[in-house]
C-alpha cells in the first residue's frame, strides 16, 4: 500500500478507536470501507449470541437508501442464520463468509455460482436496482473469531462512475479496516458488556438491601428515579441557581451510579433495626414476654388471695381487694403497652410511672441460664446466679441487655482517612426493657438503634471508597454518600457544609426526604400526604437542613408532581400551593 493509503488507514484507526457511540462507531465502520471500495452500496452485519447476522447499517446511494445506525431508521430485514438444521449456511454469502472468515469478491452476482443470490434478486426487482459487484469481508477479533460482516456493493469506476468489479489493489486497505473495525467494535462490545454488568450488579445490590426488609422495598429504586428527575430539571432550567448546571454523558451516568448504590450499606444493617416497629422489638416483639410476666402476676395475686382465704380471711374483703389489684395490674400493663408503640413524646411524669410499675415484683423458679446460646449465656455470666426461686422486678435494665461492639467502628477513630465525624454510642445495643420503654422522644429507636441506622451511610461510603472507580466515576462515593448531610454542617457523617458538597449529592438529600416522607411501605407510620410532605420539608429548608433552591426547582418545575403521578397512592395526592413557598 502505498503512504497516502497508510495515513489513511491511520486516521481511520484513530477515529474509530476514540469513537464511543456504538451507532456512529458502526457508521463509519461501512462508510469508510464504502469510500475504499468506492462502492455505490453497503451493509454492515453483527453476530449476535445466538449465531446470527444482525443487520445493523444499510446505505445505498443510488436509491438514497440509509437506515440503521445515527438515522433513526430502523432496518427492517430479518436476520441472517449462520446454521441451518446444524450445518454452516454456506448458501448465503454473508453468513459464508461469517463461518470461514474468508473474504468474498463477486464480478456479478447474477451470473455467479455457489450461493444463493434471490434475496439481491428480488430486492432489484422491486427497486429497480441491479445489483453487480459484491465483495465480502468478516470482522474478525484479535482471537481470530468472526464477530461481523460488511458487504459492499458495485464498485463505481473512477473516471465515469458506471458499475465495475471491485480493485484488487484496494482489497488489502480493505481487510485493513475490517481488521481495525473488529478491534474497534470488540474494545466496544466489551465496554458496554462490562457496563451492563456493572449496572446489573448495582442494581442487584439495590434490589437486595430493599429485599431485606418488606418495609423498606422500592426505596432503593425509587430515590435515583426522583433524583434523575431532579437532575434533568436543573439542567433544563434557563436561569436562577442552576442556569449553568449541565451534565455530559459521563456525568449522568456517574450520577446514575452513585444514586442506585446510596443506600447499598444498608446490606450491614439488621432488619430487625430497620423494621424495628415497637419499643421493645428485637427479633420479636418482647411486649409478649412482658404480658407472660403480667399474667404470672396477676396469678400469684389470685393465689395469696386464695391462701389467705384458706387461711380463715375475710372472702369477701379479700375478692375486693384482689379485684381492685387485678385491675390496676391490667391498667399496668395497657400503659406499657401503649408506651411500646412509641407514638407520643414520653413525658416525666410517664418515664416516673414506668420505673414505678418495673418495682413489682414476680416469682421465678427455674433457671434462666437453661438452652441460652453461647453468647446470652456469656452476659448473663457478667453478673452471679442467683439461687431459686428468687423475685425478680417486672420490667428490668439487666447487664445481659448490653451488647457490646464486635470491633471498635472506624469511624470513631478521629484519625479516621473518610473524615467522619460521628459519636459512637458506648454500646452496640442496649435492650433494657426500662430503657427502651423510656426513650425520649417519640419514635421506636434508641440511642444505639439510630447509630445503627445511620451507620449505614458510613458503611457506604468505606465500601465504595475501597472500588477502584475509573476517573469518570469518581465522585461516585460522594454523591452516594453525601444525602444526609445537611446544608449548615450538622449531618451526618462528615457535618458538611452546604457549599462544600456537589450538586448532585444535594439532589440526593432532597429525593431521599421526599421519598421517606412519601412511602406508604414503612412500619412505623402512615404514609404523608403530598402537601404535608412538602410542608415538612420547607421547614427543614428553613432549618438549613436541605437546600433552598434545589427545594424550590423540585416545587416550580414541576418534579415532586411527576413522582407522585408515578408512585403515590391517589389518596396522597392533594392540592399543594407552591406559591407559599416559593416556588
Amino acid at each position: 500500500m502505498e503512504q497516502a493509503s497508510f495515513e489513511r488507514l491511520i486516521d481511520i484507526g484513530i477515529a474509530l478507536s476514540s469513537e464511543k457511540n456504538p451507532d456512529r462507531l458502526m457508521e463509519t465502520i461501512l462508510l469508510e470501507a464504502k469510500n475504499i471500495g468506492s462502492a455505490d452500496a453497503g451493509t454492515l452485519y453483527i453476530r449476535t449470541r445466538d449465531d446470527t447476522l444482525q443487520f445493523e447499517i444499510v446505505r445505498n446511494d443510488t436509491l438514497g437508501t440509509a437506515a440503521g445506525g445515527t438515522t433513526g431508521v430502523p432496518v427492517e430485514v430479518p436476520a441472517v442464520p449462520m446454521f441451518k438444521d446444524g450445518d454452516p449456511n454456506y448458501q448465503n454469502m454473508v453468513a459464508y463468509a461469517a463461518n470461514t472468515g474468508e473474504t468474498i469478491n463477486i464480478e456479478d452476482a447474477y451470473e455467479a455460482e455457489g450461493f444463493d443470490f434471490s434475496g439481491p434478486k428480488n430486492y432489484d426487482k422491486q427497486t429497480g436496482y441491479r445489483t453487480r459487484s459484491v465483495l465480502t469481508v468478516p470482522l474478525k477479533n484479535r482471537a481470530g473469531e468472526v464477530i461481523g460482516v460488511f458487504q459492499l456493493l458495485n464498485a463505481k469506476r473512477p473516471d465515469t462512475d458506471e458499475n465495475a468489479e471491485f480493485d484488487l489493489s484496494a482489497l488489502p486497505l480493505i481487510e485493513a479496516l475490517a481488521s481495525q473495525a473488529a478491534v474497534a467494535l470488540e474494545n466496544q462490545n466489551l465496554l458496554d458488556t462490562q457496563k451492563q454488568l456493572l449496572d446489573s450488579f448495582i442494581e442487584l445490590m439495590a434490589s437486595a438491601v430493599d429485599a431485606k426488609s418488606p418495609y423498606t422495598g422500592g426505596h432503593c429504586q425509587r430515590v435515583p428515579d426522583l433524583t434523575e428527575m431532579l437532575a434533568q430539571a436543573a439542567c433544563e432550567v434557563s436561569s436562577g441557581p442552576f442556569a449553568g448546571f449541565d451534565l455530559d454523558d459521563d456525568e449522568w451516568y456517574e450520577l446514575h451510579i452513585g444514586a442506585w448504590l446510596h443506600d447499598c450499606g444498608k446490606v450491614t444493617t439488621p432488619e430487625f433495626v430497620v423494621d424495628k416497629a415497637t419499643r421493645l422489638e428485637t427479633i420479636y416483639d418482647r411486649i409478649h414476654e412482658i404480658r407472660t410476666r403480667f399474667e404470672v402476676v396477676k396469678r400469684e395475686a389470685e393465689i395469696d388471695c386464695l391462701n389467705k382465704i384458706i387461711a380463715g380471711g375475710d372472702e369477701a374483703t379479700l375478692r375486693g381487694q384482689l379485684t381492685d389489684t387485678l385491675a390496676a395490674i391490667d391498667d399496668d400493663f395497657a400503659f406499657i403497652a401503649e408506651c411500646n408503640q412509641g407514638g407520643e413524646f414520653m413525658q416525666e411524669s410517664a418515664i416516673e410511672r414506668v420505673h414505678e410499675i418495673a418495682k413489682r415484683q414476680w416469682l421465678q423458679t427455674l433457671n434462666d441460664r437453661l438452652g441460652c446460646a453461647r453468647e446470652e449465656l456469656s452476659r448473663k455470666e457478667c453478673e452471679p446466679e442467683t439461687p431459686l426461686p428468687t423475685l425478680h422486678p417486672l420490667l428490668a435494665d439487666r447487664p445481659d441487655h448490653i451488647l457490646a461492639h464486635h470491633l471498635v467502628p472506624k469511624s470513631a477513630d478521629p484519625n479516621n482517612p473518610y473524615g467522619f465525624q460521628v459519636n459512637v454510642p458506648e454500646h452496640m445495643y442496649n435492650r433494657g426493657e426500662i430503657y427502651n420503654l423510656c426513650i425520649p422522644g417519640r419514635g421506636t429507636l434508641t440511642e444505639e438503634e439510630r447509630f445503627k441506622i445511620n451507620d449505614h451511610i458510613v458503611q457506604t461510603i468505606m465500601m465504595l471508597e475501597e472500588l477502584p472507580f475509573p476517573k469518570n466515576l469518581e465522585n461516585v462515593p460522594e454523591i452516594a454518600g453525601g444525602h444526609h448531610e445537611k446544608m449548615d454542617g450538622t449531618g451526618y457523617p462528615k457535618k458538611l457544609m452546604g457549599g462544600t458538597m456537589s450538586v448532585p449529592a444535594r439532589i440526593m438529600a432532597i429525593a431521599d426526604v421526599f421519598e421517606a416522607l412519601t412511602a406508604a411501605d414503612r412500619p412505623y407510620k402512615a404514609p404523608k400526604t403530598l402537601s404535608d410532605s412538602i410542608r415538612i420539608m420547607s421547614f427543614m429548608v428553613k432549618d438549613q437542613h436541605l437546600d433552598g433552591d434545589l427545594f424550590r426547582l423540585f416545587l416550580s418545575s414541576g418534579v415532586f408532581l411527576e413522582y407522585a403521578d408515578k408512585y403515590l397512592m391517589t389518596a396522597q395526592i392533594d392540592e399543594v400551593n407552591i406559591g407559599d413557598y416559593g416556588g
